[in-house]
């Protein structure tokens, strides 16, 4: 029996009314058919068929336990034709409105359902699920506005390819001190300071941005990097953590790239302890890879990521501290890192030392 579903046609109907008439078995009628046994039950019940113990004391009707080919046959196709229901999401509509703002302002689908619960939560006019926005968006007609409306969409990654698992040609850096003995409250993610950083690569890997990610708040930090190299890493990542308090510098878990080889120096300057993970293990860095993925939507690969200024690349990191991120309750992480800091009794100014 294939695999893809067909409807009945007009003579499979009729060998069921034949059959039926003959009292033959579900699975004779299946075997017959060429189709699966529970496709001939629903045909059954739905168009009235009952079996013998349910006829009652006259035993069989005129017809097949109540089915008829004729009226079976005509109410699929009604079905076939029947109207469906009218979108909730109406480009004419209020709720269109407020959805199409969100996705001005790089929202998700996701989050957009979530602001909207929390804006109307007596109102189910006025709530979308992100379902029902991302197939608003995918079911207009072609054209300009559904290029432009794609267009606000994160883009999603495509099948994950394995990374591969042979021997590491770039070398081993000095001293590195394992992830599996970092302290275990950069494991509880409860406290801010414990940070993840990474470096996003542009064209032809001639440019980068170094990423600088808090575990427990999920707050960005974009640095501006003159190259790839562990000179430029090592002055950008210093600049980025100078204006922040001795007790938000924990930990940075970070890759076994190049660019750390003189992560020693940068734990001298800083007084931040630096981790690295295993290799080929991007999941030991969760936060900071699903970050770079959201960050691909201000700065797409193939990008020659040297035009991009310093104050561009905060008001991108400014972009998402600004959104309501799931795992935080669909708090933001601006507000949540200033929340942790007041609670760890440090005390910053939030316009002056992180631009929230």
């Amino acid at each position: 029996m294939g695999k893809i579903y067909e409807h009945l046609s007009a003579e499979e109907r009729g060998v069921i009314f034949a059959m039926k008439l003959e009292d033959r078995t579900l699975s004779a009628i299946a075997l017959a058919l060429q189709r699966s046994r529970s496709t001939i039950s629903r045909e059954l019940r739905r168009n009235n068929w009952k079996p013998k113990h349910e006829r009652g004391a006259l035993g069989r009707p005129p017809v097949a336990g109540g089915y008829n080919a004729t009226s079976a046959g005509r109410r699929a196709t009604q079905l076939r034709h029947k109207p469906r229901r009218e979108r909730k999401l109406q480009p004419e509509g209020a709720l269109w409105a407020e959805v199409r703002e969100h996705l001005d302002e790089c929202h998700s689908p996701e989050q957009i359902s979530a602001e909207l619960k929390r804006n109307h939560p007596d109102k189910p006019a006025l709530n979308a699920s992100h379902e029902t926005i991302y197939n608003a968006i995918y079911a207009m007609p072609r054209g300009e506005l559904k290029r432009e409306l794609v267009g606000l969409l994160r883009q999603g990654r495509s099948a994950r390819k394995p990374r591969t698992r042979g021997e590491d040609r770039r070398g081993k850096l000095v001293d590195m001190a394992s992830i599996h003995i970092r302290p275990p409250e950069a494991n509880e993610r409860q406290i801010a300071g414990h940070w993840e950083g990474d470096l996003i690569k542009g064209a032809g890997n001639g440019s980068a941005v170094g990423t600088l990610i808090d575990r427990s708040t999920l707050f960005v930090m974009l640095v501006k990097m003159e190259d790839s190299t562990a000179e430029a890493a090592l002055k950008a990542y210093s600049a980025a953590f100078a204006p922040l308090d001795p007790e938000l510098l924990k930990t940075l878990t970070y890759d076994q790239g190049k660019e750390m080889a003189l992560h020693k120096k940068l734990a001298e300057t800083t007084g931040i302890k630096v981790y690295f993970c295993d290799p080929h293990s991007p999941w030991q860095r969760g936060i900071c890879e699903n970050t770079n993925g959201l960050l691909r939507q201000f700065l797409p690969k193939g990008t020659d990521l040297s035009k991009f200024s310093q104050r561009e690349l905060d008001a991108i990191a400014l972009n998402l501290n600004r959104r309501p991120r799931k795992t935080l309750g669909w708090r933001r992480p601006g507000e949540v890192f200033i929340d942790n800091c007041a609670k760890q009794g440090i005390v910053i100014d939030p316009a002056v030392e992180l631009g929230i």
